[in-house]
C-alpha cells in the first residue's frame, strides 16, 4: 500500500517513472519526503533517466507491481483495505491536496538546497581570496627581502670604495711627508706656485753643456685634457704641479676629486702614445718620463 502510494504520488507530481522508481527503491520506500530528497540530490546523475533495474533478490515489489498502471495502483489500495488495513483510500480532493503539499515541500527543499549551495560558493570564494592574499603577502615579503639585500650590497660597495680612496690619499700623504723629510722638507707651496719654466736664465753655452733631459727636477707640471668633455665636470683642462717622485696614482686621485663623475677612466700620453696601466700607478712621475712637464689625456674605459 505505502509503496504504491509513494510511487503514485511522485508520478502525479510530474516526476518521470524511471526517476520515481529509483527514488522509492534507493530510499527503501521510507516515505515521499525521503524520495523527494533523493531526487533533488541525484537530479544531475548521468543515468537518472535510465530504467531502474533492481538487483537480484531485491525488487521493487514484483515485476507485475513495477508495470502497474494507475488503475492497478488503485486496485492495490483496495486490496490493502480488504486485508484489514484501516486506512481508507484518499478522495480526489485529498489526493490533490497532498500533491499540492508535496510540491510546496519540494519547492522549499529546493530553495534550501539553493541557499546551501550559495553559502558554500560564498565560503569557497572567501577561501580563494584568502589564499590569494596570502600568496601576495609571500611575494611581497620575498621582494622586500631581495631589495634589502641589494641595498645592503650597495652600501658595502660604497663603503669599500670610500675606504680604497682614503687609503690612496693616506699613502700619497705619507709619501709626501717621507720625501719632505728625506730631501730636507722643501716647501710644497713654493713648488705649486713656481713652475719649472721660471728657472734662472742661462747662457746658450751653459744650455749646450747641460741637457734638460739629465737635469734633476723636484717638481712636475701635469696638464690634463679630457677626450670627451661631456663625461667630466671640469672645464677644458686641469693643470697642477706634483713632486717628481710622487706616483702616477696621485694624478689619478686628483682627476677623480676634480670632476671625474665617479666614472672609470684611463690616463694616456698622446705623443708618444702610451696607455698607463694599474702597475704604472705606483711608479714615480720621473720614472715614467713625465718630468718636468707632461700632457695627459683622460679617456673613458
Amino acid at each position: 500500500m505505502a509503496e504504491c502510494t509513494t510511487l503514485d504520488s511522485l508520478l502525479e507530481m510530474g516526476f518521470d517513472r524511471n526517476r520515481a522508481e529509483k527514488a522509492v527503491a534507493h530510499t527503501g520506500n521510507q516515505g515521499i519526503e525521503r524520495a523527494m530528497d533523493w531526487l533533488m540530490e541525484h537530479e544531475n546523475d548521468p543515468d537518472i533517466d535510465e530504467p531502474y533495474v533492481p538487483p537480484a533478490g531485491n525488487t521493487l515489489g514484483t515485476t507485475e507491481e513495477q508495470s502497474q498502471s494507475p488503475t492497478e495502483t488503485s486496485e492495490c489500495t483496495e486490496f490493502a483495505e480488504e486485508g484489514g488495513d484501516a486506512k481508507r483510500p484518499m478522495t480526489e480532493e485529498e489526493r490533490k491536496e497532498q500533491v499540492k503539499r508535496l510540491e510546496e515541500l519540494m519547492k522549499a527543499r529546493q530553495e534550501e538546497r539553493r541557499e546551501r549551495e550559495r553559502k558554500d560558493e560564498i565560503e569557497r570564494e572567501k577561501q580563494r581570496r584568502k589564499q590569494g592574499q596570502e600568496l601576495l603577502q609571500v611575494k611581497q615579503k620575498l621582494q622586500d627581502d631581495e631589495m634589502k639585500k641589494l641595498a645592503d650590497q650597495r652600501r658595502r660597495e660604497k663603503m669599500e670604495d670610500r675606504l680604497a680612496k682614503q687609503r690612496v690619499k693616506d699613502k700619497i700623504a705619507r709619501d709626501r711627508e717621507e720625501r719632505a723629510r728625506k730631501f730636507g722638507g722643501g716647501s710644497t707651496s713654493t713648488g705649486l706656485s713656481s713652475p719649472p719654466s721660471e728657472a734662472p736664465l742661462q747662457s746658450p753655452l751653459e744650455n749646450q753643456g747641460a741637457p734638460p733631459a739629465k737635469k734633476d727636477y723636484d717638481d712636475c707640471r701635469i696638464q690634463v685634457l679630457p677626450q670627451n668633455e661631456a663625461n667630466f665636470n671640469y672645464g677644458s683642462t686641469l693643470s697642477t704641479v706634483f713632486k717628481a717622485q710622487e706616483p702616477l696614482a696621485a694624478v689619478r686621485v686628483y682627476v677623480q676629486m676634480n670632476g671625474a663623475n665617479g666614472q672609470d677612466f684611463n690616463l694616456i700620453t698622446p705623443y708618444p702614445r702610451r696607455v698607463y696601466t694599474d702597475l704604472d700607478m705606483e711608479k714615480p712621475l720621473s720614472e715614467l718620463g713625465l718630468v718636468p712637464s707632461a700632457v695627459l689625456v683622460v679617456t673613458k674605459k
